[in-house]
Protein backbone atom coordinates (compact mmCIF):
# COMPACT_ATOMS: atom_id res chain seq x y z
CA UNK A 1 0.00 0.00 0.00
CA UNK A 2 1.06 3.60 -0.47
CA UNK A 3 -0.06 7.17 0.08
CA UNK A 4 -2.24 8.25 -2.83
CA UNK A 5 -2.89 11.84 -1.77
CA UNK A 6 -2.35 14.30 1.07
CA UNK A 7 -4.48 17.23 2.23
CA UNK A 8 -4.50 19.90 4.87
CA UNK A 9 -7.08 22.50 5.82
CA UNK A 10 -5.59 25.85 6.92
CA UNK A 11 -8.95 27.10 8.20
CA UNK A 12 -11.39 24.70 9.82
CA UNK A 13 -14.34 23.99 7.49
CA UNK A 14 -13.04 26.03 4.55
CA UNK A 15 -11.70 24.39 1.37
CA UNK A 16 -8.80 21.96 1.64
CA UNK A 17 -5.40 22.06 -0.07
CA UNK A 18 -3.80 19.07 -1.80
CA UNK A 19 -0.04 18.65 -1.40
CA UNK A 20 2.68 16.31 -2.62
CA UNK A 21 4.48 16.65 0.73
CA UNK A 22 2.97 17.19 4.16
CA UNK A 23 5.24 18.21 7.02
CA UNK A 24 4.23 17.25 10.55
CA UNK A 25 4.69 19.41 13.62
CA UNK A 26 3.51 18.93 17.18
CA UNK A 27 -0.12 19.64 16.23
CA UNK A 28 -0.13 17.19 13.30
CA UNK A 29 -0.05 18.25 9.63
CA UNK A 30 1.72 21.62 9.67
CA UNK A 31 -0.73 24.49 9.26
CA UNK A 32 -3.78 22.25 9.51
CA UNK A 33 -6.80 23.91 11.11
CA UNK A 34 -4.79 26.41 13.12
CA UNK A 35 -7.42 28.97 12.04
CA UNK A 36 -11.15 28.79 12.72
CA UNK A 37 -14.34 30.82 12.42
CA UNK A 38 -16.36 31.48 15.58
CA UNK A 39 -19.70 33.14 16.21
CA UNK A 40 -20.45 35.98 18.62
CA UNK A 41 -20.38 33.53 21.55
CA UNK A 42 -16.95 32.20 20.54
CA UNK A 43 -18.37 28.87 19.35
CA UNK A 44 -16.95 27.23 16.23
CA UNK A 45 -18.70 27.73 12.86
CA UNK A 46 -18.62 24.97 10.23
CA UNK A 47 -20.11 23.66 7.01
CA UNK A 48 -22.62 21.70 9.06
CA UNK A 49 -24.75 24.86 9.17
CA UNK A 50 -22.99 26.90 6.49
CA UNK A 51 -22.06 24.63 3.54
CA UNK A 52 -21.11 27.64 1.41
CA UNK A 53 -17.90 27.91 3.46
CA UNK A 54 -16.51 25.26 1.08
CA UNK A 55 -16.28 28.01 -1.56
CA UNK A 56 -13.68 29.98 0.40
CA UNK A 57 -10.15 28.91 -0.51
CA UNK A 58 -7.35 29.48 2.01
CA UNK A 59 -3.65 29.63 1.11
CA UNK A 60 -0.64 29.65 3.39
CA UNK A 61 2.35 31.47 1.93
CA UNK A 62 5.39 31.41 4.23
CA UNK A 63 3.05 31.00 7.22
CA UNK A 64 0.90 33.96 6.19
CA UNK A 65 -2.75 33.23 5.49
CA UNK A 66 -4.63 34.48 2.43
CA UNK A 67 -8.31 33.88 1.72
CA UNK A 68 -9.99 33.81 -1.69
CA UNK A 69 -13.56 34.86 -0.88
CA UNK A 70 -16.14 34.76 -3.70
CA UNK A 71 -17.11 38.27 -4.70
CA UNK A 72 -14.37 39.85 -2.60
CA UNK A 73 -11.14 38.59 -4.14
CA UNK A 74 -8.05 37.63 -2.17
CA UNK A 75 -7.47 39.15 1.25
CA UNK A 76 -4.41 38.91 3.46
CA UNK A 77 -5.02 37.88 7.05
CA UNK A 78 -3.00 39.37 9.90
CA UNK A 79 -2.99 38.21 13.51
CA UNK A 80 -3.78 40.69 16.27
CA UNK A 81 -2.38 40.55 19.80
CA UNK A 82 -5.86 40.22 21.31
CA UNK A 83 -6.41 36.83 22.96
CA UNK A 84 -9.68 35.14 23.83
CA UNK A 85 -11.38 31.88 24.74
CA UNK A 86 -13.25 29.83 22.11
CA UNK A 87 -15.22 26.58 22.09
CA UNK A 88 -14.71 23.55 19.83
CA UNK A 89 -17.28 20.87 20.66
CA UNK A 90 -16.81 20.41 24.43
CA UNK A 91 -13.33 21.93 24.56
CA UNK A 92 -12.86 25.47 25.79
CA UNK A 93 -9.56 26.74 24.43
CA UNK A 94 -7.79 29.66 26.10
CA UNK A 95 -5.15 31.93 24.61
CA UNK A 96 -6.45 31.97 21.05
CA UNK A 97 -5.67 35.10 19.02
CA UNK A 98 -8.12 37.15 16.96
CA UNK A 99 -7.35 37.96 13.35
CA UNK A 100 -7.18 41.61 12.37
CA UNK A 101 -10.74 43.01 11.92
CA UNK A 102 -10.61 43.23 8.12
CA UNK A 103 -10.65 39.45 7.68
CA UNK A 104 -13.54 38.91 10.07
CA UNK A 105 -15.52 41.69 8.41
CA UNK A 106 -15.02 40.14 4.96
CA UNK A 107 -16.06 36.70 6.21
CA UNK A 108 -19.09 38.14 8.01
CA UNK A 109 -20.14 39.87 4.80
CA UNK A 110 -19.84 36.62 2.84
CA UNK A 111 -21.87 34.58 5.36
CA UNK A 112 -24.39 37.29 6.16
CA UNK A 113 -23.84 36.87 9.91
CA UNK A 114 -21.22 38.11 12.39
CA UNK A 115 -18.22 35.80 12.65
CA UNK A 116 -14.63 36.21 13.80
CA UNK A 117 -11.50 34.49 12.53
CA UNK A 118 -9.21 33.17 15.26
CA UNK A 119 -5.76 31.58 15.36
CA UNK A 120 -4.21 28.95 17.65
CA UNK A 121 -0.62 29.97 18.51
CA UNK A 122 2.20 27.60 19.46
CA UNK A 123 1.68 28.39 23.13
CA UNK A 124 -1.72 26.65 23.22
CA UNK A 125 -2.05 22.95 24.00
CA UNK A 126 -5.47 21.45 23.34
CA UNK A 127 -5.08 17.70 24.00
CA UNK A 128 -6.71 14.97 21.94
CA UNK A 129 -9.02 13.01 24.22
CA UNK A 130 -9.58 9.26 24.11
CA UNK A 131 -9.24 6.34 26.50
CA UNK A 132 -6.77 4.66 24.13
CA UNK A 133 -4.28 7.53 24.42
CA UNK A 134 -1.62 7.13 27.08
CA UNK A 135 0.09 10.50 26.61
CA UNK A 136 -0.75 14.08 25.62
CA UNK A 137 -1.11 14.69 21.88
CA UNK A 138 -1.80 18.33 21.01
CA UNK A 139 -4.44 18.93 18.38
CA UNK A 140 -5.37 22.12 16.53
CA UNK A 141 -8.98 23.15 15.84
CA UNK A 142 -9.67 19.77 14.17
CA UNK A 143 -12.74 18.06 15.62
CA UNK A 144 -10.67 15.90 17.93
CA UNK A 145 -7.54 14.36 16.41
CA UNK A 146 -4.60 15.47 14.26
CA UNK A 147 -5.17 12.91 11.50
CA UNK A 148 -7.90 11.41 9.38
CA UNK A 149 -6.75 8.43 7.32
CA UNK A 150 -9.01 6.99 4.62
CA UNK A 151 -8.76 4.19 2.05
CA UNK A 152 -9.42 4.55 -1.67
CA UNK A 153 -10.48 0.89 -1.78
CA UNK A 154 -13.26 1.65 0.69
CA UNK A 155 -14.43 4.67 -1.29
CA UNK A 156 -14.54 2.51 -4.42
CA UNK A 157 -16.77 0.04 -2.57
CA UNK A 158 -19.06 2.83 -1.40
CA UNK A 159 -19.30 4.23 -4.92
CA UNK A 160 -20.35 0.86 -6.30
CA UNK A 161 -23.42 1.14 -4.06
CA UNK A 162 -24.12 4.80 -4.92
CA UNK A 163 -26.35 6.32 -7.64
CA UNK A 164 -23.41 8.63 -8.47
CA UNK A 165 -19.69 8.71 -7.62
CA UNK A 166 -18.53 10.65 -4.59
CA UNK A 167 -14.97 11.96 -4.52
CA UNK A 168 -12.75 11.58 -1.50
CA UNK A 169 -12.61 15.33 -0.85
CA UNK A 170 -16.12 15.13 0.64
CA UNK A 171 -14.63 13.18 3.55
CA UNK A 172 -11.87 15.75 4.22
CA UNK A 173 -9.01 13.31 4.89
CA UNK A 174 -5.40 14.18 5.60
CA UNK A 175 -4.02 10.93 4.18
CA UNK A 176 -5.59 8.76 1.48
CA UNK A 177 -4.17 5.24 1.23
CA UNK A 178 -4.39 3.20 -1.97
CA UNK A 179 -3.72 -0.49 -2.54
CA UNK A 180 -5.60 -2.03 0.39
CA UNK A 181 -6.51 -5.61 -0.47
CA UNK A 182 -10.09 -5.31 0.81
CA UNK A 183 -12.48 -2.45 1.47
CA UNK A 184 -12.88 -1.37 5.08
CA UNK A 185 -9.81 -3.24 6.32
CA UNK A 186 -8.64 0.05 7.82
CA UNK A 187 -11.28 -0.54 10.51
CA UNK A 188 -8.83 -2.92 12.18
CA UNK A 189 -5.61 -0.95 11.72
CA UNK A 190 -4.31 0.15 15.10
CA UNK A 191 -0.86 1.43 14.15
CA UNK A 192 0.54 2.13 10.70
CA UNK A 193 3.75 3.55 9.30
CA UNK A 194 3.15 6.33 6.80
CA UNK A 195 6.54 6.36 5.15
CA UNK A 196 8.82 6.56 8.20
CA UNK A 197 6.22 8.12 10.49
CA UNK A 198 4.36 5.88 12.97
CA UNK A 199 0.70 6.81 13.42
CA UNK A 200 -1.67 5.38 16.01
CA UNK A 201 -5.21 5.05 14.68
CA UNK A 202 -7.23 5.71 17.80
CA UNK A 203 -10.85 5.41 16.70
CA UNK A 204 -13.15 5.05 13.70
CA UNK A 205 -14.36 8.37 12.33
CA UNK A 206 -18.11 8.96 12.53
CA UNK A 207 -19.43 11.00 9.63
CA UNK A 208 -21.93 13.83 9.47
CA UNK A 209 -23.89 15.99 7.04
CA UNK A 210 -20.67 17.67 5.84
CA UNK A 211 -20.07 14.66 3.59
CA UNK A 212 -23.11 15.73 1.56
CA UNK A 213 -21.51 19.10 0.68
CA UNK A 214 -20.05 19.43 -2.82
CA UNK A 215 -16.50 20.71 -2.18
CA UNK A 216 -16.58 22.81 -5.38
CA UNK A 217 -20.02 24.44 -5.17
CA UNK A 218 -20.73 24.42 -1.43
CA UNK A 219 -24.16 22.90 -2.09
CA UNK A 220 -25.63 19.88 -0.35
CA UNK A 221 -26.57 16.87 -2.45
CA UNK A 222 -30.37 16.74 -2.79
CA UNK A 223 -30.47 12.97 -2.25
CA UNK A 224 -28.48 13.03 0.98
CA UNK A 225 -25.59 11.04 -0.42
CA UNK A 226 -22.97 9.79 0.20
CA UNK A 227 -24.05 9.78 3.86
CA UNK A 228 -27.41 8.19 3.07
CA UNK A 229 -25.87 5.20 1.29
CA UNK A 230 -23.03 4.89 3.79
CA UNK A 231 -25.57 4.65 6.60
CA UNK A 232 -27.17 1.56 5.02
CA UNK A 233 -24.13 -0.61 5.76
CA UNK A 234 -21.74 1.33 8.01
CA UNK A 235 -23.91 2.38 10.96
CA UNK A 236 -22.47 1.40 14.35
CA UNK A 237 -22.89 2.37 17.99
CA UNK A 238 -20.17 4.97 17.27
CA UNK A 239 -22.05 6.50 14.31
CA UNK A 240 -21.82 6.09 10.53
CA UNK A 241 -18.17 5.22 9.95
CA UNK A 242 -15.71 6.13 7.20
CA UNK A 243 -11.96 6.35 7.87
CA UNK A 244 -9.98 6.43 11.10
CA UNK A 245 -8.79 9.22 13.38
CA UNK A 246 -5.23 9.10 14.63
CA UNK A 247 -2.23 10.73 16.27
CA UNK A 248 1.34 10.77 15.02
CA UNK A 249 3.97 9.29 17.31
CA UNK A 250 6.84 11.19 15.68
CA UNK A 251 7.21 14.26 13.50
CA UNK A 252 8.52 14.02 9.95
CA UNK A 253 7.38 14.55 6.38
CA UNK A 254 4.83 12.49 4.45
CA UNK A 255 5.04 12.25 0.66
CA UNK A 256 2.66 11.02 -2.01
CA UNK A 257 3.94 7.60 -3.02
CA UNK A 258 5.35 6.74 0.42
CA UNK A 259 4.73 3.17 1.52
CA UNK A 260 2.03 2.41 4.08
CA UNK A 261 2.67 -0.53 6.39
CA UNK A 262 0.30 -1.92 9.01
CA UNK A 263 2.26 -2.47 12.22
CA UNK A 264 -0.53 -3.53 14.56
CA UNK A 265 -4.19 -4.46 14.20
CA UNK A 266 -7.20 -4.40 16.51
CA UNK A 267 -9.03 -7.56 17.52
CA UNK A 268 -12.48 -6.23 16.69
CA UNK A 269 -14.49 -3.34 15.27
CA UNK A 270 -17.87 -1.94 16.43
CA UNK A 271 -20.65 -4.10 15.02
CA UNK A 272 -22.63 -2.58 12.17
CA UNK A 273 -26.38 -2.15 12.82
CA UNK A 274 -27.88 -1.88 9.36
Amino acid sequence: MKIKSLYYYPVKSLAGVALDELRLDRFGPAGDRRWMLVDEDGRFVTQRKHPTLARIHPHLVEDRLFLDIPGQGRIQVDVSDQSRRVTVWKDEVEGVLNAAPEASEALSGFLGKPVSLVYMPESVTRPARHENLSSVHPVSFADGFPFLVTSQTSLDDLNRRMPWEAEMRRFRPNVVVEGAAKPWEEDLWEQVSLGDVPVQLVKPCSRCIMTTVDPDTGERSPDGNPLKTLATFRRTDKGVIFGANGVHLETGTLRVGDSVTVQKTKESFPTCHC
